[in-house]
């Protein structure tokens, strides 16, 4: 009884104390909290735990008592990096599978043009002058539907790989940056956890990219990515899938690296208390993309090279005008090799081609990954600690 008492005298001073200030800190982001708590309105059990508390309510987590005063924790609005233990490692994978879905289908067509304009020897009809010009003409001529063909091949790569890419980013971040700079933003941790988190992503995504590719390429000789993956395989073996591999990581080791570095600084800059933000997730997420984008295309066409083995059709017009072709690889196989093809059939510009639909691609991409995961990974973490606090005062009753 004592006790009770004890924190009803104490609440009620907390309540008359931090009233004025809780007022002015809700009515300060209460339109952010509220457009997130629309958007998580579709479950039912999670629509009361991430519902802002607009007022000055204060609640009180735990009562210890010991030598010294009682100390009580506040348990109204925790901060979102500042909650119980960090989010688990589950919660990092299905905010990462969902972000990564989102991001790969609701960029997709982008995608499509993307890998249309990096082509080294487009046909007459596949030659666009700029992104928007691509779409038109490819719905017009080929379908509406035809620039998100493969879009299956790529949302089942994109789960699990986006799953594993954000859980070690996440895990690796914290522990390497305990050890390089303890209590504050580490840029050589988050570059590093991101290129070591690149390489699970790529293995796991590497197929996809691979079928992907192949399906979006104009006059694409394969019914769907059933089809494909068996004439891959059957002609040119399981390896096929993997050919690109060590490019993809060239290119997106530096392109993660430059990725999270920048993301994370901006972080700093427009929200250095790291509260959930969604505004300063998407500026933070678009800008880093789009900067780490235009650096590595020319990385990204030689993967595309690889992935597509477009330049085949030049050997073999080769090998019909005088035999040049003896002694040539039959398969584009490697990084230097791709990098000769590219210079060979495009020069110096040939390295940029589709820089545009890149930048345009990975801006809006990034910016959407980054909302959705930060979004989810919120919003779980939020209502398993508000699970904690209530589930410790039915034990206490």
């Amino acid at each position: 009884m004592e006790a009770d008492g004890f924190v009803r005298r104490r609440r009620m001073t907390a309540e008359t104390a931090g009233g004025d200030a809780g007022v002015a800190g809700a009515s300060a982001g209460a339109e952010v909290r509220w457009f997130g708590g629309r958007i998580w309105g579709v479950s039912e059990s999670l629509v009361g735990n991430l519902s802002p508390r607009i007022g000055g309510e204060t609640e009180i987590q735990t009562v210890q008592f010991s030598d010294g005063p009682p100390e009580i924790a506040d348990a109204s609005e925790p901060e979102y990096e500042g909650l119980p233990q960090g989010a688990s490692t589950s919660t990092h994978m299905f905010a990462g599978a969902v972000a990564g879905i989102m991001e790969h289908c609701l960029m997709f067509p982008i995608d499509c043009v993307k890998t249309r304009m990096q082509s080294l020897q487009p046909e007459p009809a596949a030659r666009y002058r700029n992104v928007m010009d691509a779409l038109r003409r490819i719905i017009t001529t080929e379908g509406v539907w035809r620039p998100m063909r493969g879009l299956n091949a790529t949302a089942v790569g994109a789960g699990p790989a986006h799953a594993l890419y954000f859980a070690c980013y996440e895990k690796l971040k914290k522990s390497l940056g305990d050890i390089i700079h303890p209590g504050a933003n580490s840029h050589l941790a988050n570059g590093t956890a991101g290129c070591v988190a690149t390489l699970l992503h790529d293995a796991a995504m590497n197929p996809s990219e691979v079928v992907k590719q192949r399906l979006q390429m104009y006059n694409s000789p394969y019914r769907g990515v059933m089809d494909c993956v068996r004439a891959v395989w059957q002609s040119e073996g399981a390896a096929a899938f993997y050919r690109s591999y060590t490019t993809q990581l060239t290119m997106n080791v530096p392109f993660q690296a430059l990725h999270f570095m920048t993301y994370e600084y901006l972080q700093e800059l427009l929200n250095p208390h790291r509260q959930y933000n969604p505004s300063s997730h998407m500026v933070s997420g678009g800008l880093a993309g789009a900067i780490a984008a235009a650096a590595t295309t020319p990385l990204d066409v030689c993967k595309t090279l690889l992935n597509t083995q477009e330049s085949l059709v030049g050997v073999a017009a080769a090998g019909q005008g005088g035999g040049q072709a003896q002694g040539t690889h039959r398969h584009i196989t490697g990084l230097a090799h791709a990098f000769r093809t590219v210079y060979r059939l495009g020069g110096l510009p040939g390295f940029f081609k589709g820089v545009q639909a890149r930048v345009i691609y990975q801006m809006p991409s990034t910016a959407i990954s980054w909302s959705v995961y930060e979004f989810f990974k919120y919003g779980i973490t939020k209502h398993q600690h508000e699970k904690r606090i209530a589930q410790q005062r039915e034990g206490e009753k």
